[in-house]
């Protein structure tokens, strides 16, 4: 653990010394995120705070990992930097979603043809095991591109994206060290590091935004890490005191605030008959923050959540995925119906207030 905590302090301090002077030479280049309608913040805010922590993540992995083991993750470094990449020219200038999609999709073959990380079977999902390669690829390219979307989607308020990924991040850092793959351990602390300085300055009232470059990073990194987790566990010896029996379930559940929301808007959208892609206020945070609350404590409120489905993984990890699964959504949506009707409420009383005579 201790080079974890060490690659962790490294990336901290390097993000930490890097994002002051993204902030001053933004200002000076006037490369802000501009308030809109659609935009929560009232301020003209720097937008690309992912560039500190991409080279945060990069130069403390880099000193960490021994150099032996760099031929087994420079496909990794790879992706994450096609990703990157995209991230700072969409912030620059706005891409279209079809040459983002179109990077995922590089970066996603890059990783299963050099590192052939990927899931090849269903693990016992509905019962099945074994499964063709061309539905394995799909598979995990699928995933790739849902993972990195979901969260680049959640990165709409303060603190909020660098909280559930540090979380998220934390979880998978400590798995992989307890199960001795030193090498995704300390990829997992060595972004959390970067996140965690990165935090300092987007937090409630935020000096800057992480932007596409940050999000996309972090979401593909997540990605990596979900895919890895759930190979890694399922291969895992029965009588591993760190094994979960619901393998994919437990992936779900370290990254599921992301996932559930993308799930809720992609069917208010369609219910609504309109895309998908269509931007609007329709996440997660922006209902809890209709309910009166602020940035920081929406970004507590999700976090708490996030915790709590950690607890359920880990009081149930003798459950296999064809029970835990179903529980996971079942919760979800009561969640999800606790929230709307909380909203329905608060409107309910809004609108009797203004039909009482003055």
């Amino acid at each position: 653990m201790s080079l974890e905590l060490a690659a962790a302090i490294t990336a901290f301090v390097i993000s930490y010394l890097i994002v002051p002077i993204i902030i001053k030479y933004s200002l000076k280049k006037n490369i802000v995120d501009i308030p809109g309608r659609r935009k929560i913040h009232k301020k003209i805010t720097p937008s690309m705070g992912g560039i500190a922590i991409f080279f945060g993540f990069l130069i403390s992995a880099l000193i960490w990992i021994e150099m032996s083991n760099w031929k087994d993750i420079k496909s990794i470094v790879l992706a994450l930097f096609v990703i990157f990449i995209i991230g700072v020219r969409d912030d620059l200038i706005s891409l279209r979603m079809l040459f983002k999609l179109g990077g995922q999709l590089f970066s996603a073959v890059l990783l299963i043809l050099l590192l052939d990380i990927r899931l090849k079977s269903l693990y016992g999902l509905f019962g099945i095991y074994e499964i063709p390669l061309s539905i394995s690829y799909f598979l995990t390219i699928f995933t790739i591109v849902i993972i990195t979307n979901s969260f680049n989607l959640i990165d709409g308020l303060d603190g909020l994206a660098g909280t559930i990924g540090m979380i998220a991040l934390l979880a998978f850092g400590l798995w992989f060290s307890l199960t001795g793959d030193s090498i995704f351990s300390i990829l997992s602390f060595a972004m959390l590091g970067a996140i965690g300085a990165f935090l300092i300055f987007n937090w409630e009232p935020s000096k800057i935004f992480m932007g596409d470059t940050g999000a996309l990073v972090i979401g593909m990194m997540l990605s990596i890490l979900s895919i890895r987790f759930v190979d890694a566990n399922y291969n895992l010896q029965t009588a591993s005191p760190y094994k979960f029996s619901g393998t994919v379930s437990t992936a779900l559940i370290f990254i599921i605030i992301p996932l559930i929301d993308t799930l809720r808007i992609i069917i208010i959208r369609l219910k609504k008959r309109q895309s998908p892609l269509k931007a609007d206020k329709s996440h997660v945070h922006h209902a809890i923050m209709r309910l009166g609350m602020s940035h920081h404590q929406t970004t507590l409120i999700l976090a708490g959540v996030q915790t709590i489905f950690f607890v359920i993984a880990i009081t149930f990890r003798h459950i296999p995925d064809r029970f835990l699964l179903p529980g996971i959504v079942i919760f979800s949506i009561f969640l999800s119906v606790i929230l709307d009707s909380l909203l329905l409420r608060r409107l309910s009383a809004k609108e009797s207030l203004e039909e009482q005579p003055e």
